[in-house]
């Protein structure tokens, strides 16, 4: 039976169907009958989904691959505050449809979320400061006495544990943290991701970037929406074939500077 809330064939065709012609998922239904899209988004992601403080306004690429969702959907876009630390909860008590903050795949993750098909890679890189004369380099990150910090609930936590051996490692609860703990002396480097690091550079006079030879702990980011609906996740992943076979997808990665560690295929 015709879906009474699609304005128009061609919504119908988008919503009713996935691109393998199956029935449109319980949840997307839930969407369009309220009218509304709820995404969770980490708003202090540079060029990923970051607020930014001199306009207040929100900008990234998930910021524009939200839009771009709601407006397929036809429905209102809500933007739902959330972060690493949160996500798990979020995608288990309905604080949203789906999370768009370029979520690293990882196995502890995937009990709690279904993640839909990759759009970025990123490994770990290091931020230091420009005057720090004992850390210039990659290779002189882990060595004793060297003091790393990561932030908790973020994919880099397990993996900077793991892989280094005779650093010292030092977990905090926020981004702002890891910056202070390193402005501060009582940190030698902080580790993120290339958008991350990226934005520091450009956007202060003392920080430096630390890349490894070859890509560390390289990661797929992708979207995440709750376990156990897949029909969602077909839609989703629909959705995303459709903005990289359009160019959209590339062209919002240029815009927010993200060309370097994009996903095509």
């Amino acid at each position: 039976m015709m879906n009474k809330t699609c304005i128009s064939l061609f919504l119908i065709s988008c919503l009713m169907f996935t691109a393998d012609n199956t029935l449109a998922s319980e949840r997307s239904e839930k969407i369009i009958s309220a009218g509304e899209i709820k995404v969770c988004i980490w708003p202090d992601y540079f060029a990923i989904s970051y607020r930014n403080p001199r306009t207040g306004e929100l900008e990234g690429i998930d910021i524009d691959m939200a839009h771009a969702l709601a407006n397929r959907l036809g429905v209102k876009l809500t933007f739902v505050p959330s972060s690493f630390s949160k996500l798990i909860d979020n995608m288990s008590n309905n604080a949203c449809d789906i999370a768009m903050h370029a979520i690293g795949v990882r196995h502890n993750r995937k009990p709690f979320m279904e993640f839909s098909q990759p759009y970025l890679a990123s490994g770990i890189y290091a931020v230091a400061t420009k005057h720090n004369t004992r850390v210039r380099s990659w290779h002189d990150i882990d060595q004793p006495g060297v003091v790393v910090v990561v932030q908790k609930g973020t994919y880099m936590e397990p993996v900077v544990k793991a892989k280094f051996k005779n650093a010292d490692i030092t977990v905090v609860d926020s981004f702002k943290a890891r910056e202070q703990e390193v402005l501060s002396g009582r940190a030698d480097v902080f580790m993120g991701d290339y958008p991350y690091g990226k934005r520091m550079v450009e956007l202060t006079k003392w920080a430096a970037l630390l890349a490894p030879d070859k890509p560390f702990a390289k990661t797929d980011y992708a979207y995440a929406v709750p376990k156990g609906e897949v029909d969602w996740l077909h839609e989703v992943d629909a959705f995303l074939e459709e903005m990289k076979a359009s160019g959209m997808l590339r062209k919002y990665a240029q815009k927010n500077g993200l060309t370097e560690i994009l996903v095509t295929d």
